[in-house]
């Protein structure tokens, strides 16, 4: 994406200059990302960003998911493809972690949930194995393409504090929690903030892309859902977000931690974001479900149209049957129509009907999950929401967006589609001196320059919690 800012943060632009693929890649039973297609499409990008900008960028700044890292040796060299959070090698190591150090007392630490896939887990499953032993340096996935740009190392607070092993309190390392799980912290570079200098393009990475030099890269919230929740067009306090894509992350913005037991039992978990901030959120499964949906049904041989699917689910009466969002059964990959039907007969309702009634069970669902999140959340951070920001991919999706409004008994805001890069973009121009002011000031620019979408909540709350008393004898996952 290639950001303009008006002087003074009147405005900013985004122009899509290029779109590459992310394909995993399974190996002997491994899943891996191909994070060297990816680098390419980085470097494709900044030299199409540089043609249309006439050869000079003002800067650069990376975000991706979090939680995944490649592994470095003492030359600098990566030690393997990165495995994908999703890979099945986690499985039960949180509860072996789990008799090392007591979840609670973890959580009281690092205020993280314990999500099977938390880097800290990641490293506990690589134990002993000849790639860690090798190893010489940590660099989660953004911090990696930023050290291939600049040759500089660092790792980037946001993204560090899904790890399991940043105390959110502090800003800085959970010492105690790293030493009781024998994960060594000398295998991270140092900690850096949002508009911290992060190096500049090395001079190949010049020439291979066209561009003049020099062009520095910054520091933003590299967790894709840190630059998110700065690119919502919040015009005051009391808003909720939920950042939709192949997840769902909803919460609030907070200005410290919540640590509480109710929180870690509810399923919440402390985040680090710009400013010194918290994204106080739960993780839900989010588009990942329908996104799952539409592959199978693809690889059966007919590629069905979302578009019309999305209005057939629209005619149906809703909520119908629904499935627990944030259940850990619909992390891994494949037969994902069989797992969302099996939950429903779990809990005692029908199959979903046809693919449209596949489609409307999946979003309300998580409509359903978006409107428990924000509501305990609230509850458990003592605060009060009055609106609901949907940002993100899903913004584009108008019954999403409507049934959460509907759920949540709020006006959702959609949009921007795009608010990680926006977001990134203003940390950059900030930094730079660009912008002035801190995150409303911010806002404000994303307010003032994108066109939003509104929805109005309708139909009777009553329905929405019948809907949740159909799973909750379940139980969260």
């Amino acid at each position: 994406m290639l950001g303009r800012v008006a002087a003074g943060g009147g405005g900013v632009e985004l122009v899509e200059v290029h779109r590459f693929p992310n394909r995993p890649v399974r190996v002997a039973g491994t899943l891996y990302w191909d994070v060297l297609a990816l680098y390419r499409g980085v470097l494709d990008g900044l030299r199409e960003a540089g043609r249309r900008a006439g050869g000079r960028l003002a800067g650069v700044g990376i975000d991706s998911w979090a939680v995944d890292f490649g592994l470095l040796d003492a030359s600098g060299a990566l030690l393997g493809n990165p495995v994908h959070y999703r890979d099945g090698r986690t499985v039960g190591v949180a509860e072996r972690v789990g008799r090392r150090l007591a979840p609670e007392e973890m959580y009281r630490a690092t205020g993280l949930r314990a999500l099977p896939f938390n880097t800290v887990y990641q490293l506990a499953a690589m134990e002993g194995s000849p790639q860690l032993t090798a190893a010489r340096r940590l660099l989660l996935l953004p911090d990696l393409v930023s050290y291939w740009l600049t040759g500089v190392e660092g790792t980037e607070l946001t993204n560090a504090s899904t790890t399991g092993l940043v105390d959110p309190r502090t800003g800085d390392w959970a010492r105690e929690v790293a030493e009781a799980v024998g994960v060594d912290l000398g295998l991270f570079p140092p900690l850096r903030r949002p508009g911290d200098p992060a190096g500049e393009l090395l001079p190949e990475v010049l020439s291979d892309c066209g561009l003049t030099g020099p062009v520095p890269v910054t520091a933003v919230g590299s967790h894709d859902t840190a630059s998110a929740v700065v690119g919502v067009p919040a015009t005051g306090d009391g808003f909720a977000y939920v950042a939709t894509g192949t997840w769902s992350l909803a919460g609030l913005e907070l200005p410290g931690p919540v640590v509480s037991e109710a929180g870690r039992l509810a399923g919440f978990t402390n985040e680090l974001g710009v400013d010194g901030t918290v994204r106080y959120l739960r993780n839900i499964m989010g588009l990942w479900l329908l996104q799952e949906c539409l592959r199978e049904w693809a690889e059966g041989g007919e590629e069905p149209a979302l578009g019309p699917l999305l209005e057939e689910a629209a005619a149906l009466p809703g909520p119908g049957p629904v499935v627990d969002a944030g259940d850990g059964e619909f992390l891994a990959p494949g037969g994902m129509p069989a797992r969302i039907a099996a939950a429903c007969r779990r809990s005692g309702q029908p199959e979903p009907e046809g693919r449209a009634g596949m489609v409307r069970c999946v979003l309300d669902s998580l409509a359903l999950a978006h409107r428990e999140a924000v509501a305990e959340a609230a509850r458990l951070a003592g605060a009060e929401v009055r609106v609901v920001h949907v940002v993100g991919g899903g913004a584009r999706n108008a019954l999403l967006c409507q049934l959460t409004a509907d759920a949540c008994g709020l006006p959702v805001v959609a949009g921007p589609k795009e608010a990680a890069s926006l977001g990134n973009v203003l940390v950059q121009a900030r930094a730079a001196g660009r912008v002035r002011g801190g995150l409303s000031r911010l806002r404000s620019s994303v307010a003032a320059s994108q066109t939003l979408g509104r929805f109005t909540p309708r139909g009777d709350a009553a329905v929405w919690e019948a809907a949740a008393r159909r799973i909750s004898e379940d139980g969260r996952g």
